[in-house]
């Protein structure tokens, strides 16, 4: 029975009513960068360029490495080649087709790709994408520097608790400096993008191929306590593959474009393929407080659970063990029975 309380009271708190959280988060990036190659020249990317989109729904996603195709403009061009789309003469090519990986649709022409190669000309967007030739180092390896402000406001309906993560002892000051240490600052909410690899695989693999990033805050209160213990806990952990040598498609990448139109009315786009870390932020907690009724309730079925213990032992005792006779005749006293006669009193009445 003690042990039963203990485990019940002391350490599932069955004494408390309890609630799930509610929570909303929003993120913040900082952080600057320069390149220099012979497509783009000498140039500097900001938030505005890496963080795609600006604002997303719990989470965030930085681009470290990209595939850049310029001045792409609709018209006719030769396709990519591939063993769908190598041609000797236009009786190789279909007018109107469109494959699962084609650039445009196939105008039934063959023309020459380069020197030694000829492809079906297709009308789409041209020059199309080359993404055969991934940059190693990644284009953008300086985001290993960036830092995130993760803000993270939660609310415990049941309690009419709330609280963030941006702590009230946290200084306007603290804030501009510190960095998130498990140790040193474990409520810091602002991360530099380093620590997530954890094994110092960033720059090689990391920004390279992309990945998906989970950063869990875990709130888990005792409301019985003091509001100041109640504290965020950060804890990361990749999603995605890490093993990118065995897998089909390793890390994240999507693509977009940015559209111009000239003074001639001539529509022309820059298409990007993007690789980067997406980061999921997922929070999750349980706060509990003292409530009289599932204190009861909890009271009550240990009583219930107890009873029910002793039937179960007589049980095993009376029929499954060796000596069942011998308990049998301890537990129970048998009497004989005997016939009453017709005439026999019980007493009698003055």
């Amino acid at each position: 029975l003690s042990f039963s309380y203990s485990w019940v009271f002391v350490w599932e708190k069955g004494y408390q009513e309890t609630d799930s959280v509610v929570s909303s988060v929003t993120t913040k990036v900082k952080g600057i960068t320069v390149t220099n190659t012979s497509a783009l020249g000498l140039r500097v990317w900001d938030v505005a360029d890496y963080v795609i989109p600006p604002q997303g729904e719990n989470t965030l996603f930085i681009m470290t490495n990209l595939i850049m195709t310029l001045n792409q403009t609709q018209g006719y061009c030769p396709e990519l080649p591939d063993k769908t789309t190598l041609c000797n003469s236009s009786e190789d090519c279909t007018a109107g087709y469109i494959g699962t990986h084609s650039n445009g649709v196939q105008t039934g022409k063959c023309r020459k790709y380069s020197a030694s190669v000829s492809t079906c000309e297709i009308y789409a967007w041209c020059p199309v994408e080359n993404d055969t030739h991934l940059p190693r180092p990644a284009f953008l390896k300086d985001a290993e520097n960036f830092t995130i402000l993760v803000k993270n406001n939660i609310w415990y309906p049941k309690f009419n608790f709330t609280k963030r993560n941006i702590l009230p002892s946290i200084s306007t000051t603290y804030l501009k400096t510190c960095i998130y240490d498990p140790k040193t600052d474990p409520f810091c909410p602002i991360f530099r993008v380093r620590q997530f690899s954890g094994d110092g695989s960033f720059v090689c693999v990391y920004a390279v191929q992309g990945g998906v990033m989970g950063v869990q805050i875990n709130w888990n209160c005792d409301l019985d306590k003091p509001a100041s213990h109640c504290v965020p806990k950060y804890s990361f952990r990749r999603l995605d593959n890490k093993d990118s040598d065995h897998t089909v498609s390793p890390g994240y990448n999507f693509r977009f474009a940015k559209y111009y139109r000239d003074t001639s009315g001539t529509d022309s786009r820059t298409l990007i393929k993007a690789y980067g870390i997406r980061f999921d932020i997922m929070v999750f907690g349980k706060a509990g407080k003292f409530d009289i009724i599932p204190t009861m309730i909890n009271v009550g079925s240990g009583l219930a659970l107890f009873g029910v213990a002793t039937v179960l032992c007589d049980i095993v005792v009376l029929y499954f063990m060796k000596k069942r006779y011998y308990y049998r005749e301890k537990k129970y006293k048998y009497v004989e029975d005997y016939e009453l006669g017709v005439n026999n009193t019980y007493g009698t009445q003055s």
